[in-house]
């Protein structure tokens, strides 16, 4: 999708700022006990710490490295929604510990090493299925209208 540095950082930060703020709501209505409309105006609260540290990682870090494992699985020559999909994967793999561990010691009353473990256990599989059926194809459609390809 981005072609070069200044639309891979477009799209990292547009990717971060709405799988942060996803992944903010749920886990406010997990520690609150429901969704109501106060879930989603407590979670920006968190947006100006965790949405700049999530796109520094996945920027300079995890996405060279999701890149490097997505293709010891895949072949250049695959079917590029298929690679797409490879790479999202290892980027939850990677980025749901890290982003739980940050968030547990931000965040949580309890900093221990079970409460990492729990926030983790329930952030990953939240974090991969809002990935794969909404924020990613919701992110690349923003993305696609941004940047249009000549024809």
């Amino acid at each position: 999708m981005p072609k070069n540095k200044f639309q891979d950082a477009i799209f990292t930060i547009i990717m971060a700022t709405v799988m942060v703020y996803g992944m903010i709501v749920y886990n406010v209505a997990l520690n609150t006990g429901g969704v109501t409309g106060k879930t989603f105006l407590m979670a920006l609260h968190e947006m100006p710490i965790m949405v700049p540290v999530a796109f520094v990682l996945e920027f300079f870090v995890v996405g060279k490295l999701a890149r490097m494992l997505a293709f010891k699985v895949m072949r250049p020559d695959d079917r590029p929604q298929f690679i797409t999909y490879a790479i999202s994967i290892c980027i939850c793999c990677i980025m749901c510990p890290i982003m739980s561990l940050i968030a547990t010691i931000l965040f949580k009353e309890n900093r221990s090493f079970g409460t990492f473990i729990q926030t983790w256990g329930m952030n990953f599989p939240m974090a991969l299925l809002y990935q794969m059926f909404y924020c990613g194809p919701f992110v690349r459609l923003i993305f696609r209208s941004i940047f249009r390809e000549k024809k």
